[in-house]
Formats: structure tokens, sequence, C-alpha cells
């Protein structure tokens, strides 16, 4: 029942990331958003998320991980209570923020728990596998969900939805996760240290979301980026003389944590950026109505979900590193016939062999570097892991998603013609292109080895 409930906070996460992309026409219209401000929606909750996890996972290990699990899930419902019953665009943007903030407090406290839970191998391993499931399987429900509830009730409810499932969530953690007991007074938290990544990030977040729209050369981009640099060289000054710092230099021991805090970055650069532009086209090339858009996304769900279950037999199977890079081969294989499917007038069938193969190879490789991001890391340290492997996961999809857009000749901006659809297939090519090289660098690079290895929980 526990597992269960973590994986119902990972959906949750997921959802509400994905939820809105098929809504933002509707809620654009119905609150007033200019074109520029539009993108907000989303970004916001980009940008406090990626620069609050690092918090948030160190929040998990030092106050404990059913507070914080119960506190970000009321946050949650709170701030989706605020935004369905919204009435401008500036308090739908601030509640996105604060869903953010929720997010980056939820997300490690959630994976912390199943890494405290379960012991290290077959048993967290499968409860990894669930728990990604969801996770995975969310950000394409997202859209289903998000078309059936805009088309029959309108756009809040892709807000109201969120009330009843966190604030469920938050009573289900406090009956059923174990006590955290008194906070251990000898150790500290370290709040320079939060507050100077908390802020350098933030700003980095922002300025990869808010550059490649507005210009690398304006004064708002020039300014984040001298301000993110200055705290986070501040940052790494104050971690070198804490006792108790936010990101124990120890962890960087750990070469598996290195090397799953890659894979989820570039992960999050070109799987997930791969919905954005299906719903691109899916919308705008072939005209379907935002319940159509949603239905579409129904397969690549349910083949997420299958190659999750898929990936924690593998790496029993196989190993960590050959599973991880059959996954990504795979993906990159989807995504090269996805792209090659992506035409004016090709049918839904004609996706579905691409959409098969860069699922199951999405699934796997999720479950992956989850896996390989928790072994070998102390119970005491599994929040701080998490915040590090999310974080880079956030930094990536920003990274990933402006490069890709870019790339694709701004197809974000362009709403008709034959090159919205050049620059879609481009932008799927090129994720194509990033998961090989992904899967190259882990065949040939070193052998993965871990830390110090993990007291058991």
């Amino acid at each position: 029942m526990s597992l269960l409930v973590l994986a119902l906070g990972q959906l949750v996460v997921s959802l509400d990331y994905n939820i809105v992309y098929v809504a933002l026409p509707d809620i654009g219209a119905g609150l007033g958003f200019s074109d520029h401000a539009l993108q907000w929606v989303v970004s916001a909750y980009v940008v406090a998320t990626g620069g609050f996890l690092l918090l948030g996972g160190r929040a998990a290990d030092l106050l404990g991980r059913r507070r914080m699990f119960v506190l970000a899930a009321l946050l949650y419902a709170g701030s989706s209570l605020v935004g369905g019953l919204s009435e401008s665009p500036g308090v739908l943007v601030a509640v996105r923020a604060v869903q953010g903030v929720g997010g980056s407090l939820l997300f490690p406290a959630t994976l912390s728990l199943i890494n405290t839970l379960y012991e290290e191998g077959p048993a967290r391993n499968r409860a990894l596998a669930v728990w990604g499931a969801a996770g995975a399987g969310g950000l394409c429900f997202g859209s289903l969900l998000g078309g059936v509830l805009v088309e029959a009730f309108g756009w809040p409810s892709v807000f109201f939805v969120n009330v009843p499932l966190a604030g469920a969530l938050a009573v289900a953690g406090l009956l059923l996760f174990p006590a955290d007991g008194p906070r251990d007074r000898t150790r500290r938290f370290d709040v320079t240290g939060a507050l100077t990544a908390t802020g350098g990030i933030t700003l980095l977040v922002f300025l990869l979301v808010q550059a490649p729209a507005e210009g690398w050369g304006t004064p708002a981009a020039l300014t984040s980026a001298a301000l993110s640099v200055c705290l986070l060289a501040l940052f790494a000054v104050v971690e070198l003389r804490s006792r108790e710092p936010l990101v124990p230099a120890r962890m960087f021991a750990h070469r598996g944590l290195l090397v799953a805090m890659g894979v989820t970055a570039l992960f999050s650069a070109t799987f997930s950026s791969v919905p954005y532009f299906l719903t691109l086209y899916f919308r705008t090339v072939h005209g379907y109505s935002a319940f159509a858009t949603g239905l579409a996304f129904l397969v690549p769900a349910v083949v997420v979900a299958v190659g999750t279950q898929a990936g924690e037999r593998a790496v029993s199977a196989f190993g960590m590193r050959r599973m991880l890079v059959g996954g990504m081969a795979l993906g990159a294989a989807g995504a090269a016939a996805l792209g090659s499917a992506l035409t004016s007038d090709g049918s839904y069938a004609r996706l579905l062999p691409g959409i098969v193969l860069l699922g199951l190879g999405q699934g796997a490789a999720w479950t992956g570097m989850w896996i390989a991001a928790a072994t070998g890391v102390a119970a005491g340290d599994q929040g701080v892991a998490s915040g590090l492997a999310s974080t880079t996961l956030q930094v990536g999809g920003a990274v990933g998603l402006a490069v890709l857009v870019a790339l694709a000749g701004g197809v974000g901006q362009s709403t008709s013609g034959p090159g919205l659809l050049d620059g879609i297939r481009t932008a799927v090519f090129a994720v194509a292109a990033g998961i090989g090289c992904g899967a190259l660098a882990l065949l040939v690079g070193p052998r993965v080895t871990n830390g110090p290895r993990a007291t058991k929980p």
C-alpha cells in the first residue's frame, strides 16, 4: 500500500507538469494571456521546480521524509485550488510557481522514501519500476486527461483535479509512512548554501527558458546569467567551508550517481521533449481537438509503462550499463522512425512503430537511471542524491527544449505552413541523434563503480 501511495505521488508530479499543455489555448483565451506571456504557464513551473530541488532533497534528509511528503502534497492541493479559481494571468503564473515548489519538495521526498523503505537490490528495483511506470506514464497520460477535462469542463478542471488527489496523498502519507521521529540536532541545515544554490539554479533555469525567445543579449538575460554565475560560485565556496554542506563532497565519489545525473539531463533534453513537438504536430499540423490530441497520447503512455517494467527485469538479467545502453539505443531508433513518419497527410497508424520503440526505450531508461542514482548511496544521503539527479533532469529539460526549438527554426512561435512540419521533423531527428550519442558514450565509457556502500535502512 505504501508503494501505491508513492507511485501516486509521482503520478501527481508528472501529471501536473504535462496536463496544462493541451489546455494552453483555452487558458490563453479565457484569461487574456498575450502570446508571449502564455509560455509562463509552463515555464513558471519548470523554473521553480528546477531551482528548489536541491533544497527539497536535503530538507527530506534533515527535516523528515514523511513531513516533506505531506507538506508538499498540501502545497499542491492548496495551489491547485487557487489555480482553478484564478481570474488573471498573474495569479495563474504565481500558482504555477507555487506548484513547482511543491514538486521540488514532493519528488525527492517520494524517491528518498522508496530508497530507504526498500533495501538496495531486487526489492528496490521493483519498487522503482512501479514508481517509474507512474511517473513516465503520467507524462503521457497528462495530455490525455487534460484533453478530456478541457473538452468536458473547461480549463479550470486541469487544476481542480489535483485537489482531491493531493489531499488524499497527504492523508495517506500520514497514515502509512513511518514517523520521522525528532530531528537530529547534531545535523545542521546549510541555510547559506540552500539560499545560494536555490537562487543560482533558479536564475539559470530562468535564463535557459527565457533567453531563446527574448534573445541572449537582452538586459534580463545578461543580468540573470551574471547573477547565476555569482551565486553558484558563492555556493561552491560556502560548501567547501561548511561543516554540514547542502551537498556533501562525498556525493561526488559515487560515480554511479554522476553517471545517473548525466543520463537524467540527456533523458529530459531528448525523450521528454518529444511530447511538446507531437502536441504541435497533432493540434496544428493535423488540426486535432484537445480530446483527440489527448487520446493520441494513450498508446505512448501504455508503452512507456511497459518499458519501465521491462527495464527493471533487464537490470537483473544484463546489468545496469547494458540495460541503459539498450534502452537508449531502442529510443534512438524509435525517434528516427517517428521523424520519418511525420508527414502532412500521414495517418496515426504510420507513427506507431516509432512510438512503440521510443516508448519502450524511454520507460527502460527512466527506471534504470533512478536505480543508478540510488545504488551505493547511504540512507541519510538519499534525499540529496535524489535532489541532484532531479535537478539535472530539470536543467537538462530546459536546455534541451530551448535548443530543439531553436534548431527547429522557432516552431514554438510558428502557427502554420510547411515550415512548421519541417521544424518538428528536424527536432525529432535531433532527439534521435542525441539519444544515440548518449548510448554510445555509455557503451565506450569507463565501467561505472559506486562510492562507499550504503548502509541498510
